[in-house]
């Protein structure tokens, strides 16, 4: 076995073993952990209004989930895209000059060429780093909301029925906002068209 052979096993195991948690966050549910007292034991509200504020949250229960998930996976292959394309690109040039012209040489430059140009041609035209802000931002900007809520009514105004009222609008433009960077972000065929002439570039 040629020291080149071996380096295309290396790569490979390597570049496999380090996708498997980009996988395990596209299957796996990631779970809420909102952590501390909920609306229920808020001395500042009624019942009532603890009820419909309790109602209100798990009706939004399934979509703080799916932007949990959606952010670890696209946090997940923005990282093992730039945990592979850094160090490859800067190692392509050196290992191009040292490459002799045996089949086993050109098969490792190709390999590992192709699976940088593959992951920078889905990073851009999946948008990721965009959909990872996206998602993080509304999961965070929707439990300051919550925690001031629990912590700062009088914040949203004056009485009860103000604060919940400010409290739904102000949930529903974070949703909003977020659904609309969740279609901006979407792969367009333009976008992939622009990605692969910038591979070729490369």
């Amino acid at each position: 076995m040629t020291p080149w052979t071996t380096s295309i096993i290396c790569y490979i195991g390597l570049a496999l073993v380090s996708f498997i948690p980009v996988v395990i966050a596209m299957l796996k549910k990631v779970k809420l952990h909102p952590g501390g007292e909920t609306f229920s034991e808020s001395p500042y509200f009624t019942d009532a209004n603890k009820k419909l504020l309790q109602q209100h949250f798990t009706r939004l229960h399934g979509t703080l989930v799916f932007w949990k998930n959606k952010a670890e996976w696209h946090k997940r292959f923005h990282y093992y895209t730039l945990f592979w394309t850094i160090p490859v690109s800067i190692l392509i040039p050196i290992i191009t000059q040292t490459v002799d012209t045996t089949f086993e040489a050109k098969l490792f430059l190709t390999i590992i060429s192709t699976h940088t140009a593959l992951l920078i041609a889905f990073h851009r035209a999946l948008k990721i780093e965009n959909n990872f802000k996206a998602f993080r931002h509304g999961e965070s900007e929707f439990y300051d909301l919550y925690r001031r809520l629990l912590d700062r009514p009088i914040s949203f105004g004056a009485t009860e029925e103000k604060q919940l009222e400010t409290y739904f609008i102000e949930v529903e433009n974070i949703r909003r906002a977020v659904r609309i960077a969740e279609t901006d972000n979407l792969p367009m065929i333009d976008d992939n068209k622009k990605g692969n002439n910038n591979v070729q570039r490369i």
